[in-house]
């Protein structure tokens, strides 16, 4: 069965100023990150504003993604939807592109579901697929959770193999880990950057991170350094890297992860409206923190 592992970035997607996907660009984003060290890309999640596209761009990102990954790394694709069906047919399109090593699929979002829903919702999408299935809990952007008992029976179904917890409550990501430790084959992913370390420490198998776009070495060093026993260093690493993430805050997401590669001349251009840029003044504090992590030129 897939392992999930390491520091995978939830992968911007470039637009035009017309709103079509810039794939030049895209390209670039991939060789840009692996050189930096990730460990998988993850196209199509809500850093990759996964909303904005119709089947046939999602279509394309994928199989562009796979084409130029070559192998090198493993690709994650996001699947999400509102309804059962509506997943199950991005499932039937990522099916079609090989090289697709497992699928991310969100919590239906707008309406309520009850636990009981939200794991037929899961259970009927794994049981559509021999793909292996990442459950993607992001409480904070659908105001639905899946309760950790929900979670640990999920993790009974064979090709739901993990779990990329987004809410920000280590209680939370700290119970999916206690209930399914006995489960070799499942694996709990962080999907808040600032808690990457804790999540490490308490037996995550990495993140799936969206600072990890803007940068890609530091984020990967706190994996890297924790699985050689450098303890010190993986924690260093984080600390270093919490300002950024704190800085999401600014704007609507995903505008700051933007902003921070256009600072860092990769033209991966704006998000789609109706999300705005920064204002000035935001700009400004995030160039600040990008000359502090030696990301950018200092002024």
């Amino acid at each position: 069965m897939f392992a999930p592992k390491g520091i995978i970035p939830p992968i911007v997607t470039p637009f035009h100023e017309d709103g079509t996907i810039n794939f030049d660009v895209y390209r670039q984003m991939i060789e840009f990150l692996i050189a930096n060290g990730v460990h998988g890309v993850f196209p199509m999640g809500t850093t990759g504003e996964f909303y904005a596209v119709s089947n046939e761009e999602y279509r394309k990102l994928l199989e562009v993604t796979v084409e130029a990954v070559g192998g090198r790394v493993a690709v994650y694709a996001g699947a999400n939807h509102i309804t059962t069906r509506g997943v199950i047919q991005q499932i039937r399109i990522l099916e079609q592109i090989p090289g697709i090593d497992a699928v991310s699929v969100l919590t239906p979002m707008f309406i309520s579901q009850t636990q009981s829903e939200l794991y037929q919702f899961f259970k009927t999408i794994a049981e559509s697929t021999r793909l292996p299935i990442i459950v993607y809990n992001n409480k904070p952007k659908t105001n639905i959770t899946v309760e950790p008992e929900t979670m640990a029976r999920l993790a009974e179904i064979p090709n739901i193999i993990g779990v990329k917890d987004s809410t920000g409550d280590f209680t939370n990501t700290a119970e999916y880990i206690r209930l399914t430790r006995h489960l070799p084959d499942f694996h709990v992913l962080l999907g808040r950057d600032t808690l990457i370390y804790a999540g490490l420490c308490y037996g995550a198998s990495g993140a799936i991170a969206s600072c990890a776009n803007v940068a890609p070495r530091l984020v990967a060093d706190i994996y890297d350094k924790y699985q050689q026993g450098d303890l010190a260093g993986a924690l260093e690493a984080q600390l270093r890297l919490n300002p950024l993430r704190i800085a999401c805050s600014m704007g609507t997401f995903p505008a700051v992860i933007k902003e921070g590669l256009v600072q860092q001349g990769i033209p991966v251009g704006k998000c789609l409206e109706p999300i705005a840029e920064l204002r000035p003044e935001e700009k400004e504090k995030l160039h600040a923190i990008l000359e502090e992590l030696a990301l950018i030129p200092r002024s």
